[in-house]
């Protein structure tokens, strides 16, 4: 091997140590003893407003008190998951929060406690009409969880007209 072939393999390999290193330390858990970190509170809440934008209540306050209800059931909801499933929500959100990945998966630039309802709405848009399947299948994991919690309160069907179940 020539001198000049063995200082490219060795920056290389420096450079592939860095981004690695560096990738450990911003990403942290999302989740914390089963339950939603608190760095990851302010993406989460910004997520729920910009997929529950239209089911949210329009007065500023009571908007603010349904998110902040709808986090605390999605807390709840993460806690009787199983560990496995924990854990791979707990990677997806910890990579939310960092900022490389907020950039590369949501595609946001922007951090989570300055960003926009429509900022936010776009990113997501754009993950659900990404060719990568990985960007897809987060937005979907996302959507479903914030759909699913918020929708299970029976203070939020009214919001969407929905009259609850029919007794038999």
């Amino acid at each position: 091997m020539q001198r000049r072939r063995f200082l490219q393999l060795g920056l290389g390999a420096a450079l592939v140590m860095a981004v690695v290193g560096g990738a450990v330390v911003w990403l942290r858990p999302g989740l914390q003893a089963g339950r939603i970190a608190p760095a990851v509170r302010s993406a989460l809440t910004r997520l729920s407003e910009a997929i529950l934008d239209r089911s949210l209540p329009a007065d500023a306050s009571a908007r603010a008190s349904a998110v902040a209800a709808q986090i605390d059931r999605l807390d709840t909801f993460i806690a009787g998951l199983p560990a496995a499933t924990r854990d791979e929500l707990s990677q997806l959100l910890g990579l939310l929060v960092a900022p490389p990945g907020r950039r590369l998966l949501v595609g946001l630039s922007t951090d989570w406690p300055q960003a926009t309802v429509e900022e936010v709405r776009d990113a997501l848009q754009d993950m659900r009409l990404s060719s990568l399947s990985l960007r897809q299948q987060a937005y979907h994991a996302l959507r479903d969880l914030t759909n699913g919690t918020y929708f299970s309160e029976p203070q939020a069907w009214a919001g969407i007209g929905y009259p609850g179940p029919v007794d038999l």
